[in-house]
């Protein structure tokens, strides 16, 4: 077990999956972009402002994501103080707030076309935009507190105060009448969405996972290296 949590192991492990996530992306990726522009068919009411579908939900899906593991992992590090977790927040959260502006910006793209208006202040968006901030909040925490306890404490409450921010997110277009549509895609239940589009949607979120994990290890690898830098100094 020790040798498993050897920060020179964990490391070398990080350069192996590196390699690997470098060579499965790039055909991932072509092959999303093709169903997504070609081989997925215009709904019959969006038309092909539909397309953005493919970049807009699995934008959001990594964002929840992320803010979720972070969440998760801040509570482990509050509770066991492992060191080496600052440099996962570091290398993690940027790439949520990343997905995050880039669900809004996509989902300001879809929205006019389909209901007319840039932005509307209904609860899954304006939920979303918040979640934003507490992306920023949680970044600054570590980026100017200095005293890694207070860093740690205060990261860990603004985490705990957006995972409620993640259930109003989730459930908002059940609890309020809002012009966002209700989800599609259902792992516990009936998904709606037709398997011509179901199948690129797929593909699209497989290559952003792989995109977020290319990212994730190039910044925790190169994080790793500033640490030991200053350590040598």
């Amino acid at each position: 077990m020790i040798k498993y949590l050897n920060p020179s192991y964990i490391f070398n492990l990080t350069g192996k999956i590196l390699n690997l996530v470098k060579f499965f992306i790039i055909p991932i990726v072509i092959v999303g972009i093709i169903f997504s522009l070609f081989l997925s068919p215009e709904d019959y009411i969006q038309g092909d402002a539909v397309r953005i579908m493919y970049v807009h939900v699995p934008a959001a899906w990594i964002s929840l994501l992320c803010f979720g593991t972070l969440s998760l992992l801040c509570i482990i590090n509050f509770i066991f103080k492992i060191k080496s977790m600052s440099l996962v927040f570091k290398s993690l959260a940027p790439i949520g707030l990343t997905f995050n502006i880039i669900a809004i910006l996509t989902g300001s793209l879809w929205g006019q076309p389909t209901w007319g208006t840039w932005w509307e202040w209904d609860a899954r968006l304006t939920s979303m935009l918040i979640l934003m901030f507490f992306y920023i909040a949680f970044i600054l925490s570590y980026k100017f507190i200095k005293d890694p306890i207070n860093s740690s404490k205060i990261s860990t409450l603004i985490s705990l105060a957006g995972l409620i921010n993640l259930v109003i997110i989730k459930y908002s277009v059940i609890w309020w009448s809002t012009l966002h549509q209700p989800a599609s895609v259902n792992l516990a239940g009936e998904t709606t969405i037709h398997i011509s589009m179901l199948i690129p949607l797929s593909v699209m979120l497989l290559a952003f996972l792989l995109y977020s994990a290319l990212i994730f290890l190039m910044k925790y690898r190169i994080e790793t290296i500033r640490v030991k830098r200053k350590g040598l100094k």
